[in-house]
C-alpha cells in the first residue's frame, strides 16, 4: 500500500482570495515505511507576501523570485502522488489550495476521498486534548527540535511519524507489551492465556476432505502430534 504524507506552505489561509501555494513537501510510505523518496517543490506565487504567512515559514518575495511556477511543476507533482492515499494535517485546507491551483490550470481535481486528515485522526483517538502537530509530537515524544518555522518537506517528515503512531504502525505488538514497572495491568498481561471457546467453530471440511485428511494422518505414525490433539 502506498501512501505520500503530504503538506503545503501558502501565503495565506484563502486561495479564492489570492492566496496561493509557495512550498510542496512530501513523503512516500510504502505499507507505513518510508521509502526515502521525497517530493519537494518551492514555488513562486506571483504576488507579495504577508507579513504574517512570512512569519510562519520564512519564505520571503526575494527567495522565492526565481522559483517555477505552479504550473511548471503541476504534472511532477501529479505523477508523483498519482493514485496513492494522500495523508495530511488538516486536509480541507491543502486539499483546497492544491485542488485550486489545478483548477485554475484547467486539470483534473484531486478527489477528496483519496486524502487521510490525521487532525481528524487525532481528534477522534484524544476528545478535548491538542491536536496540532506540535501537540501530537510531544505526546508521541517525537523530536521537532528543528521546526523553529514550518517547512512542507521537514513537516512531512514529522507527520509522518504521527501518523504511524496514531495508526499504531510504530507498535507491531498492537500495545500489548508489558510495562516493565508491576502494576495491575502488567499482571493481567503476563496472566493471561487463551481459553478454549465455550463452542467449536462451525467445521467447513468436506467428509471428503477429512477423511483424506485422517488418512495422511495414519501415514505419520502413532507419534504424530495430530493424534494428541482434540478437534
Amino acid at each position: 500500500m502506498r501512501e505520500i504524507v503530504l503538506d503545503t506552505e501558502t501565503t495565506g489561509f484563502e486561495p479564492f482570495d489570492g492566496d496561493r501555494i509557495v512550498e510542496i513537501g512530501a513523503v512516500e510510505l510504502l505499507n507505513h515505511v518510508p521509502t526515502g523518496r521525497t517530493y519537494h517543490q518551492y514555488i513562486n506565487p506571483q504576488r507579495e507576501m504577508p507579513a504574517g504567512a512570512f512569519a510562519v515559514h520564512g519564505l520571503g518575495d526575494e527567495f522565492l523570485s526565481d522559483k517555477p511556477i505552479f504550473a511548471d511543476i503541476a504534472q511532477a507533482f501529479v505523477d508523483f502522488v498519482g493514485e496513492a492515499k494522500m495523508v495530511i494535517h488538516n486536509a480541507a485546507f491543502d486539499m483546497k489550495f492544491l485542488n485550486a491551483e489545478l483548477g485554475w490550470l484547467k486539470r483534473p481535481l484531486l478527489p477528496l476521498d483519496q486524502a487521510i486528515d490525521t487532525l481528524a485522526i487525532a481528534r477522534r483517538k484524544f476528545p478535548g486534548s491538542p491536536a496540532s502537530l506540535d501537540a501530537l509530537c510531544r505526546r508521541f515524544g517525537i523530536d521537532n527540535s528543528s521546526r523553529t518555522l514550518h517547512g512542507a518537506l521537514l513537516d512531512s517528515e514529522i507527520l509522518a511519524e504521527v501518523y504511524l503512531e496514531l495508526i499504531g504502525g510504530r507498535q507491531p505488538d498492537f500495545g500489548l507489551a508489558t510495562s516493565t514497572a508491576p502494576g495491575p495491568e502488567t499482571t493481567q498481561s503476563q496472566d493471561w492465556r487463551a481459553r478454549r471457546r465455550p463452542t467449536q467453530l462451525t467445521k467447513r471440511l468436506t467428509e471428503a476432505e477429512a477423511a483424506a485428511h485422517a488418512d495422511f494422518i495414519e501415514t505419520l505414525g502413532d507419534g504424530a502430534l495430530w493424534k494428541k490433539l482434540d478437534v
